[in-house]
């Protein structure tokens, strides 16, 4: 029998190939070695984006997909796992039948339905499957107040909406923006039994994308190393609002996050 670190919590992540590496995969990489532990990686799509904005995406082959997932699971010990974009209600599906063949590993959803101002082509398909084969085997949904929205569309209100997403199965629904002011923003948290934690924070004022990956990676990381959900969702905001203030301008368009900014600091100091 092999005996495997235990100082390092590996998290497997579905997510996309973003060129300019503000999010997708490259996000989950660096908040996974940022935080002290592993990712494995799993390519649902490729892009053609730069830091301003997104040209087009392709997704991979499903049973790739399985391919890659199913190698991992039989030879690494998986913590956490990170979905991020999809790409096509066929992925979601080839998602939904690894879930159901472990399903004590706690999983770490982001619906995405857009990319800054564009919604993704075949959006409402994909969110459609991932409401109906993602989200019964969910821990944490991390979502915004707008996406949020269009996963309960019957709910007039920011409670309503989350437990409308609780109802589907998932454990805990974390609403980032739940209510906002220009100084002041609160993200909340909610399971069956309601809201169950505000997190209010101070507004920061930086055009970077990637912010959401960096959450729900961070979360996923911070329940590899085995914190309660309350915590974890709490340190992995925390870890993401300072990799935004920390944000580079790298290239023409938004900026990105650094996920190394306690690097940085140290660097400096």
């Amino acid at each position: 029998m092999a005996e495997f670190d235990a100082l390092t919590p590996v998290i497997l992540s579905f997510s996309h190939h973003d060129p300019c590496g503000n999010s997708g995969i490259q996000a989950d990489i660096e908040c996974a070695a940022s935080l002290g532990c592993h990712c494995a990686p799993i390519i649902t799509a490729l892009f053609t984006k730069d830091t301003g904005d997104v040209r087009d995406f392709y997704p991979v082959d499903a049973t790739m997909l399985v391919e890659q997932a199913r190698a991992i699971l039989e030879d690494m010990p998986i913590k956490a796992i990170k979905i991020g974009f999809t790409g096509s209600p066929e992925n979601v599906e080839a998602i939904h039948s690894i879930l159901q063949d472990y399903p004590s590993i706690p999983v770490i959803l982001e619906p995405i339905t857009h990319i800054g101002d564009r919604v993704l082509a075949g959006a409402e398909a994909v969110l459609a499957a991932t409401e109906n084969l993602l989200l019964p085997y969910t821990l944490i949904t991390s979502t915004s107040l707008p996406t949020a929205r269009d996963l309960a569309q019957q709910g007039d209100t920011v409670e309503a909406c989350a437990q409308e997403i609780l109802e589907s199965g998932c454990g805990y629904v974390l609403i980032s923006g739940a209510k906002n002011t220009r100084e002041r923003y609160e993200s909340h948290l909610y399971s069956k039994q309601g809201l169950i934690r505000r997190y209010n924070w101070s507004r920061i004022n930086v055009a970077s994308h990637g912010g959401s990956a960096t959450l729900t990676a961070s979360i996923a990381c911070y329940l590899g190393h085995e914190l309660l959900v309350e915590e974890a969702a709490h340190q992995g905001q925390n870890f993401t609002r300072n990799a935004l203030a920390s944000s580079r301008r790298l290239g023409m368009g938004q900026q990105t996050p650094n996920r190394f900014f306690w690097a940085d600091r140290n660097k400096n100091n």
